[in-house]
């Protein structure tokens, strides 16, 4: 919390207290690990046909971004009150001194800060208050300005004094409610509006909730289950290199590069089949089906050692028969989802570890800011498919009264005898989960260093087009990729990752040396010699 507070000031335009998140804290002193879920949520007077034109219409995506229809409940303040009473050893009040301090001091623009702020700029101009807070004097700042929030420190202040009720039940909430259902915009400028209600933030609650639980080797492996996908979807792709490697007699740590690459987006691929067919804020998601051996055993027969499956691959049938053929499901088109998140690692002396990714949804959120309170609120409602996916095909992700939209953010943590071995995020829309699990392969199966398997380059192979980084994709493994029948798309960078290995009783925390223009991390010791933190 600590950590992520003044993270809205510094990134306001990746997380902040108008967004939500998911975050895992592992507990070594008694083994256990617990989930919370700070998903945002949608009205409740939503429907599977409000995001339509009502004639079955989608309604145009980017419209929907930047306006108040795209607002969820935020559970972002709500996930920092949960965690800091069930988990912390200090207060709410506490943690957010520092993030108000630093919001009413103000930090030094970089070049990450202002090429985000300039690429909203048009953006913002649309809502008054957005421009007023984040372009200040009517300009992009400069690199080398000092940033000030004024109105965001008075709101770590009075959730400082009064608790986070303020912003469910109080002033705040009526601010909320009032500039989303009906947005302040420049002159000439009209956007859909809102139905968020009073009673929405009033009823929102952010669950504890048990993880997901995958064994790979010797390796246990936690994450995030529903709503979000990520929990499932990254263990099932270790899963299904396993069984790859009995299919195949071949080690993943044994593999040539282009080898592990394929069987990594074939593997990808059908994860993310299933997770569109099958995941979301529903009843009866198959869990512990997606995530048996038996079922990865079963969605192995369609794998071809040499040659890429078709895209769309089929989604499966997790229904505990696994003695006949594969069979399939039908082939699917693929969802919209924003880029823009953080992700947080924290490893204490004591041993006792925090995955956390939260987010607003795109870079700027819907770029509505409340009014008087200094920070943006989230366009969440825009990751529900705002139509079947395939028509005559159920949809798990479809909007509805009080639904979460389901996720791909994917904080994990992995132990090994029982004891904390890595936790490893990123942001990245979609990407994250391909990331998260090709940075496990990296560490736990082809012996690269946590920096090295952070930094190697990715390929994000969900169920279409791939995308590949850092050169990948013109590569000679990137040729003979595309000789196989992949279609490698070139992007600059998929995701921004970190994570912290526990070596002995060592700390090894890392972070990207060029994405997102590098990043950082280290290990911080107490005064005296008294740990490590």
């Amino acid at each position: 919390i600590a950590m992520a507070a003044p993270l809205g000031v510094t990134e306001p335009y990746s997380c902040g207290l108008g967004g939500g998140g998911f975050l895992v804290y592992h507990q070594t002193r008694t083994g256990r690990t617990w989930t919370i879920n700070g998903r945002e949520t949608a009205p409740a007077s939503f429907t599977d046909t409000s995001l339509t034109d009502g004639a079955g219409t989608a309604l145009p995506f980017d419209a929907t971004v930047s306006s108040g229809l795209s607002v969820g409940v935020p559970g972002t303040p709500l996930t920092w009150e949960v965690a800091a009473r069930q988990f912390g050893r200090r207060s709410l009040r506490q943690l957010l001194r520092p993030a108000e301090e630093l919001a009413r001091r103000g930090f030094v623009v970089d070049a990450y800060y202002r090429s985000h702020t300039e690429s909203n700029e048009e953006r913002f101009r649309r809502f008054p208050e957005t421009a007023r807070v984040y372009l200040p004097g009517g300009r992009v700042p400069d690199v080398g300005d000092t940033m000030r929030n004024p109105d965001l420190a008075d709101t770590y202040a009075l959730i400082r004094r009064h608790g986070v009720g303020e912003l469910y039940r109080g002033r705040v909430a009526r601010a909320i409610v009032d500039e989303v259902r009906n947005p302040t915009t420049a002159p000439g400028v009209d956007v859909y509006r809102g139905q968020l209600t009073m009673r929405d933030l009033e009823r929102y609650r952010a669950p504890v909730q048990a993880p997901t639980r995958v064994r790979y080797r010797d390796h246990d492996v936690r994450g995030m289950d529903v709503p979000s996908s990520g929990g499932i979807a990254v263990g099932q792709i270790l899963l299904l290199m396993r069984a790859y490697e009995e299919r195949t007699g071949r080690r993943v740590r044994d593999l040539p590069e282009a080898d592990y690459y394929h069987w990594f987006s074939e593997a990808s691929a059908t994860a993310f089949a299933d997770r569109n067919r099958y995941v979301g804020d529903v009843p009866g998601v198959p869990v512990d089906e997606l995530l048996s051996a038996s079922y990865a055993r079963e969605r192995a027969l369609l794998f071809d050692p040499q040659r890429a499956m078709a895209r769309p691959v089929p989604f499966g049938s997790p229904d505990g028969d696994y003695e006949d053929a594969p069979g399939g499901g039908g082939r699917q088109g693929q969802p919209t989802q924003g880029q823009s998140t953080t992700h947080l690692n924290v490893v204490d002396r004591w041993g006792d570890v925090v995955s956390y990714t939260l987010t607003i949804e795109q870079t700027g959120g819907s770029g509505i800011t409340v009014p008087g309170y200094g920070y943006l609120l989230n366009n969440e409602l825009t990751d529900f498919d705002f139509v079947p996916l395939t028509p005559g095909v159920p949809d798990p992700n479809l909007p509805g009264p009080g639904k979460r939209p389901r996720s791909s953010m994917s904080p994990t943590v992995v132990l090994r005898d029982g004891r904390p071995e890595v936790t490893a995020g990123t942001p990245g829309g979609a990407t994250i989960i391909t990331s998260v699990a090709q940075i496990l392969l990296g560490y736990l199966d082809r012996d690269l260093d946590l920096v090295d398997a952070i930094a190697a380059p990715r390929l994000s192979s969900r169920n279409a087009a791939e995308g590949a980084d850092l050169g990948l994709a013109t590569s000679p493994v990137g040729v003979e990729l595309t000789a196989r029948g992949h279609r490698l798309s070139p992007q600059r960078w998929i995701g921004n990752a970190s994570g912290v290995a526990v070596e002995g009783r060592s700390l090894v925390a890392a972070a990207e040396t060029v994405r997102g223009d590098g990043g950082a991390a280290r290990v911080v010791r107490g005064r005296r010699g008294r740990g490590r933190r």
